[in-house]
């Protein structure tokens, strides 16, 4: 992206004692969520195994099957989105998005389905390194794609295994989105470089709505399309010392379900990872998903403000491996998100 196991606290209930006074409840945290952050954990170190997921590599290819294998094992119907795009140097990039539905229980079956994203691919180029000797080389990108795929390979796998499934879920994790002007390349410069998987599927949803909108259906009466109610993206969410504050383009876009995201996050104990600062604007795949889909999505990104690029310091380095991921971040995230798309 573009960058300008621990259980929850038990809350214990005290009775009162013969006719001794009863004193006041303490202010209590939600129930604990089902998600397990170390089962998220073994899906971020399944990606990062296949080495770095440069699209066009043996690498990338094995791991789409991987993926989508293991979102058909929990019940998810896989469909692979492909298309062209340009890149940042002029050339055509093959891009392919795994989409995956999950299915709300028959009663809920005309709802509008949450969206929940990711991107797979990782960076063909540490252009962060201080050695400029090894810029050239692909990062494994455990955390910068893979932490928010584990996350949500994780939650279709606890969706699996719910008693009741109140909403549809699209799973869409994005193809292509590190693809973006590398911080070396002096050419010409041209717009919109990163994001492609997201560009692609936006422009997709835009290009229903639009035919929808001619043959005078709505999206609603459009019994063949989704109807999406919302958006949550999912980007380097594995650090152990990760902080989420609330992104520009998220509150512009989509700022009641940031709110939404936020108290959930609060009510789970987990107000210090998801914290009430506000970044710059971010261009990330949410961006397109809100401008071009016109769906409403919210960024989950670890940004950290006193850095010089706004990011962790191993961000498009070599150094994004898996000592930087977390079950424990894992895990909280996975649970906000599993009681946001549940409640």
């Amino acid at each position: 992206m573009h960058k300008h196991l621990t259980s929850l606290v038990l809350i214990l209930l005290l009775a009162s004692c013969g006719a001794a006074p009863k004193k006041q409840a303490p202010a209590q945290i939600a129930q604990p969520v089902a998600f397990n952050g170390d089962s998220a954990y073994v899906y971020v170190a399944g990606q990062v195994a296949f080495g770095p997921r440069v699209p066009g590599t043996d690498a990338h290819h094995d791991c789409v099957q991987y993926i989508g294998r293991t979102l058909e094992r929990f019940g998810a119907k896989v469909e692979i989105q492909t298309g062209e795009m340009q890149r940042y140097d002029g050339q055509w990039q093959h891009v392919a998005n795994i989409c995956a539905r999950l299915e709300a229980d028959s009663s809920y079956t005309d709802k509008p389905a949450i969206l929940l994203c990711a991107h797979y691919d990782s960076r063909p180029w540490a252009d962060q390194e201080e050695d400029y000797n090894h810029r050239m080389i692909p990062i494994l990108g455990a955390n910068d794609g893979a932490s928010g795929v584990g996350v949500l390979m994780e939650v279709a796998r606890q969706w699996s295994l719910l008693k009741q499934r109140k909403q549809p879920v699209q799973i869409v994790l994005f193809d292509c989105e590190d693809m973006g002007t590398p911080a070396f390349y002096t050419g010409q410069q041209r717009e919109h470089t990163w994001c492609l998987g997201a560009q692609l599927w936006a422009r997709t949803i835009q290009q229903r709505q639009r035919s929808n909108s001619a043959s005078g259906l709505t999206a609603e009466r459009s019994n063949s399309e989704t109807v999406y109610a919302y958006g949550i993206l999912l980007d380097m969410v594995g650090d152990p010392n990760a902080s989420f504050p609330r992104e520009y383009y998220s509150e512009q876009y989509a700022g009641k379900y940031v709110g939404r995201i936020w108290r959930a996050a609060e009510q789970l104990g987990y107000a210090h990872r998801f914290v009430n600062n506000r970044t710059y604007p971010i261009t990330d795949d949410h961006y397109y998903v809100n401008t071009i889909a016109k769906i409403p999505c919210v960024d989950i990104i670890h940004y950290q403000p006193n850095s010089e690029t706004g990011f962790p310091w191993w961000w498009h380095t070599q150094q994004d491996n898996m000592n930087n991921i977390s079950p424990n971040t894992l895990q909280e995230v996975g649970r906000v998100i599993m009681k946001v798309i549940n409640d």
